[in-house]
């Protein structure tokens, strides 16, 4: 068994002083995981994703649009978001999130 382990998922990644940064954790055929470094004011514009997502915010605060409605995610925010929806994230203080993007099954 090839167990990944991260003890503290906060340490994996740097938030820049202005930008976005992400790094991919783990990929296999089933499963995408994300970690996402966001500066204070940095967002990510609307879009959608093909796949099922979970967003669980770690550190920080976010405004989050999820279609037509907004969440004040802070730390321990946990968000499931079906395939297709319109999402953005607007980082209120520096923020870092773990992405899950869920592929659908064979």
């Amino acid at each position: 068994m090839n167990a990944k382990t991260f003890l503290n998922l906060a340490e994996q990644v740097t938030i820049p002083e202005d930008g976005t940064i992400s790094r991919t954790l783990y990929q296999d055929d089933r499963l995408k995981v994300v970690l996402f470094g966001f500066a204070a004011g940095q967002e990510l514009s609307e879009h959608t994703a093909s796949m099922p997502a979970i967003m669980h915010f770690i550190q920080g605060e976010a405004r989050v649009t999820l279609g037509s409605d907004a969440i004040d995610a802070r730390p321990n925010t946990w968000v499931h978001m079906p395939a297709h929806l319109p999402h953005s994230i607007h980082a209120n203080t520096p923020v870092i999130m773990l992405l899950l993007l869920l592929r659908e099954g064979k």
